[in-house]
């Protein structure tokens, strides 16, 4: 293990052993609190998880609220992103993940804050504890400072744990003995592997947790949409010429997801996660584009919406889809 490796491995040693020894303790909200987070620097599809997890509780009865970091945001005090699919914050203030899912999330408020703890409080006294039954901590399995009632664990089945180093030589955020901690585990992605892959990654998982159950998800392509939100089908880019381009933490899946479409990608830009873009990239992109239809991600469209945009753009929107026995279970254990 290199040296900055081995700080960092440092850092999250101290931090668990000062929680575990309750030096340190977690503060518990008045709702129960579902986390949803991973192991690695990105990629697992979390977001789309929060929105489905939100969508599924509200029609099982429930009242969530999702508490969020937004990362790479510029607000800094709780504050609420949005509600009712009208975002109270632009892209900027309140980062692409809070402001994507205002925008698909109808009737649940999503918060942002760097202290969830504060983010939950700040939501009850703006809304009333009565309108929030549960929490949704998005990205939270290291966020040790709030108390969390279910800890669903996200992993990659087509990138699991990279080199399978820490941080800064790998993608992991955490040992892999951190597995243990997790009371539901989701493989996500399955659609793009093999099944003999998912049992060897589910008997890798069981080694370190073998009493959490272990479900399957796929990230399902269902439509296109535009910034005006006029959609059109998945068949529409079957055999045609498109440019593409993405800010999000694995690319190369977004390129594989169009090519297994029928696209003929003539032209991939990618951009580095949660890039914010300036008029001139999205100038420079229609230049290049050269009349070819240009497709982007959900997320990545959610921060273009303030610029000027060639009418032929279009974002890939993908949605979380996971076996019903993962609800079942989670609202077995969670009663609203």
């Amino acid at each position: 293990m290199g040296a900055l490796s081995a700080v960092y491995r440092t850092i999250l040693s101290v931090r668990e052993f000062l929680y575990k020894k309750s030096l340190k303790r977690s503060k518990k909200l008045p709702s129960k609190v579902i986390s949803i987070g991973n192991l690695t620097l990105g990629g697992t599809g979390k977001t789309p998880a929060v929105i489905a997890l939100a969508e599924e509780a509200k029609k099982r009865g429930c009242k969530p609220c999702i508490l969020t970091r937004g990362y790479k945001g510029t607000a800094k005090a709780p504050c609420m992103a949005g509600k009712d699919n009208e975002p109270f914050l632009n892209t900027y203030q309140a980062g692409d993940e809070p402001t994507l899912m205002t925008y698909r999330l109808k009737g649940i408020p999503v918060v942002i804050g760097k202290n969830r703890y504060l983010a939950g409080l700040s939501a009850i006294s703006e809304l009333g504890l009565n309108t929030i039954d549960m929490f949704i901590l998005d990205d939270g399995f290291q966020h040790w400072a709030l108390h969390r009632d279910l800890d669903i664990l996200l992993i990659d089945a087509t990138n699991p744990f990279g080199n399978e180093k820490l941080f800064p030589e790998g993608i992991l955020r955490e040992p892999l003995k951190a597995i243990e901690r997790a009371d539901i585990i989701i493989i996500t992605k399955t659609n793009a592997v093999s099944r003999e892959q998912i049992d060897v990654l589910r008997m890798k998982i069981k080694q370190y947790n073998p009493d959490a159950p272990v479900y399957t998800a796929v990230h399902m392509p269902t439509t296109f949409v535009n910034p005006k939100g006029i959609l059109k089908q998945l068949d529409f880019i079957n055999q045609r010429r498109i440019y593409a381009f993405s800010g999000i933490a694995n690319p190369a899946y977004f390129k594989t997801t169009l090519s297994s479409m029928g696209a003929q990608i003539v032209k991939f830009k990618p951009f580095r996660d949660h890039y914010f873009y300036k008029q001139q990239d999205i100038d420079r992109i229609a230049e290049s584009a050269d009349g070819l239809d240009i497709i982007t991600t959900e997320k990545d469209l959610v921060k273009l919406k303030e610029l000027r945009l060639p009418e032929n753009i279009f974002a890939l929107r993908v949605d979380f889809s996971v076996e019903e026995a993962f609800y079942n279970n989670i609202f077995g254990r969670i009663q609203c």
